[in-house]
C-alpha cells in the first residue's frame, strides 16, 4: 500500500497528465484535427511535447529512466 507522500506524488502526476490532456485535446480542436499526426505543425510542437512528458511522467512516477519508441 502506498504511503501518503507516494500516493499525493501519484495524484499529481495523474492531475498533471489529466490537465495535459485537456490541453492537448483543445489544441487539436483548434487545428480542426484529431490526431497529432495530422497536424501540419506536429514537429517541433511544445504542446505535443509537454503531453508526451506527461504521459511518461504518469507511468514511472517521476523516478526517471529511459523512453525509447
Amino acid at each position: 500500500m502506498p504511503t501518503i507522500k507516494e500516493q499525493k506524488e501519484i495524484d499529481f502526476y495523474k492531475a498533471k497528465l489529466v490537465e495535459e490532456t485537456e490541453v492537448l485535446q483543445n489544441c487539436q480542436k483548434q487545428h480542426r484535427v484529431n490526431s497529432c499526426m495530422l497536424c501540419k505543425e506536429v514537429i517541433g510542437c511544445v504542446t505535443r511535447k509537454t503531453y508526451v512528458n506527461a504521459v511518461y511522467q504518469s507511468m514511472n512516477k517521476g523516478k526517471g529512466g529511459g523512453f525509447e519508441f
